[in-house]
């Protein structure tokens, strides 16, 4: 471990605050923190084992907002949560022994495919509509598909969880979200058990990082609740492009190497 500057803790504090208020809404804070952790000279995967600790203080945040005012029943959701845990912990699991490269190299592309989803669909609002899929088969199915993703890989992971809601479950926007936050916290739970064993926690700056991702998710669950679908869509859009953007953007990037540039 290394000691850090008190501009460099507070550069991720902020982060850490901003991250919480866009993932708590549209998912993709990781957009904001993993590369705030990399910048701070953490390596790749202090990165992402602090990025899910702190993470899990946001995605927890968020989800006691949301369950306060009853948009998402926990007792009922409990089961899924376990499986999007479970998902996670496999997922981490493979991420030591697999390379990423394949996921890496899709992965823009699956997120811009989601932007064009939400930014072009019509009459998409909060009110749920046909379900695709039982809520059975989709907490089976679905739910420890998308945990394990997360802990294999992570980014977009949340508009993901979204897009299902949505697609399959028949959810409307701000139902979805609600639910999302609860799955995402319980994936975020199996991530950090995963790297703590393996010991990619700095755990004084997520902790600190967790107070702040805390605050700004309350702040952005407290928000998408008063505006609903008129905030979260064109959010949630905005986010899923920037995250292919800077996937896309990255020197190492499988696609750039490939073609050269």
């Amino acid at each position: 471990m290394f000691d850090l500057a008190a501009e460099t803790v507070l550069f991720l504090a902020v982060g850490a605050f901003a991250a919480g208020f866009i993932d708590s809404i549209a998912g993709g804070g990781g957009l904001v923190t993993v590369p705030a952790l990399l910048l701070a000279g953490f390596s790749p995967v202090e990165a992402l084992g602090t990025n899910k600790l702190q993470g899990l203080f946001g995605s927890g945040s968020a989800t006691i907002a949301y369950a306060s005012k009853g948009l998402v029943d926990l007792r009922r959701q409990l089961p899924s949560a376990v499986l999007s845990c479970l998902g996670s912990i496999a997922g981490a699991l493979l991420a030591t022994v697999l390379p990423g490269e394949w996921l890496r190299l899709v992965m823009p592309f699956m997120l811009i495919a989601i932007a064009l989803y939400f930014a072009l669909k019509p009459n998409m609002g909060d009110v749920d509509r046909t379900q695709r899929l039982s809520p059975f088969l989709f907490g089976l199915l679905v739910v420890p598909l998308i945990g394990f993703y997360d802990g294999l890989f992570g980014p977009g992971a949340g508009s993901f969880f979204m897009l299902a809601f949505v697609a399959l479950a028949g959810y409307g926007i701000l139902k979805a979200t609600a639910h999302t936050k609860m799955l995402n916290f319980a994936s975020n739970i199996g991530g950090v058990v995963t790297f703590a064993f393996a010991g990619a926690i700095y755990w004084k700056v997520g902790l600190l990082m967790g107070v702040c991702q805390f605050l700004g998710a309350r702040l952005g669950a407290s928000l998408a609740m008063k505006i609903g679908a008129r905030l979260i869509k064109p959010l949630l859009v905005i986010t899923c492009i920037a995250l292919a953007v800077r996937l896309l953007a990255d020197p190492t990037h499988p696609l750039r190497l490939a073609i050269g540039f």
